[in-house]
């Protein structure tokens, strides 16, 4: 049945997992970087550390970090409890429980809830959502969307999804989304349609493999840049 979730959450990754997930090399951790919907990830504050140029956008950097922290703490129980009924479905191998993967997923966001307040001010978390984003043309070199585009198939439209990949084609030169399977573990049915609309419209649009794979099946991110 996979993960059933009745709303988006906030659910925030590490660095190490965003690296494989996008199959990020040393070289583009230094161009500038747009993360959309990245919540309470750890990767801006990890990646600002070593000196990176990150920003991230999501509509929950509109709440301080102590809201933040009490929706994470209510979300926790549902995506735990969740994960114990369907572990099945995932890959148990860079992360070997499901108590572990608690400790992985509290410790990015932690880190993120550090970082917040001193991020904000420095204008690295910004409150905005897709599809409209506050950045002029070709603000970025690459944009990320971990776990929110595809991920959500059965909350988001297909032309939510389109209208989003090209708001971030605007504004970055390149585009990777992580992954193309939904919270049931399918492949999205929004997927092919997409990648045809902006073939059509002149991108390049390709599936690559990665060197992450927690959720089964889920070792793919979609590629878009100008053709």
């Amino acid at each position: 049945m996979g993960l059933i979730l009745e709303k988006i959450v906030p659910w925030g990754r590490s660095y190490e997992e965003y690296i494989a997930m996008f199959d990020l090399t040393e070289t583009e951790l230094k161009l500038g970087i747009l993360g959309c919907g990245d919540g309470p990830a750890g990767f801006n504050a990890e990646l600002s550390r070593r000196g990176g140029r990150i920003i991230s956008v999501d509509p929950i950097y509109a709440f301080d970090a102590a809201q933040i922290k009490s929706r994470i703490l209510a979300t926790y129980e549902t995506i735990m409890a969740q994960m114990r009924k369907n572990q099945a479905d995932y890959i148990w191998k860079a992360i070997a429980s499901v108590e572990e993967l608690g400790r992985v997923r509290m410790s990015a966001m932690d880190a993120f809830l550090s970082d917040y307040e001193s991020g904000k001010s420095d204008g690295r978390y910004i409150a905005a959502e897709l599809p409209s984003l506050p950045f002029a043309n070709g603000s970025f070199d690459i944009a990320l969307s971990s776990h929110f585009l595809f991920l959500y198939s059965d909350h988001l439209s297909p032309e939510f999804h389109l209208q989003a990949l090209k708001e971030m084609l605007r504004v970055a030169r390149q585009v990777r989304v992580f992954p193309l399977l939904t919270l049931a573990g399918t492949r999205s049915p929004h997927l092919e349609f997409i990648m045809q609309c902006l073939e059509s419209q002149g991108f390049g649009a390709g599936i690559r493999r990665v060197p992450y794979e927690f959720q089964r099946g889920g070792n793919e991110m979609l590629l878009i840049e100008p053709v």
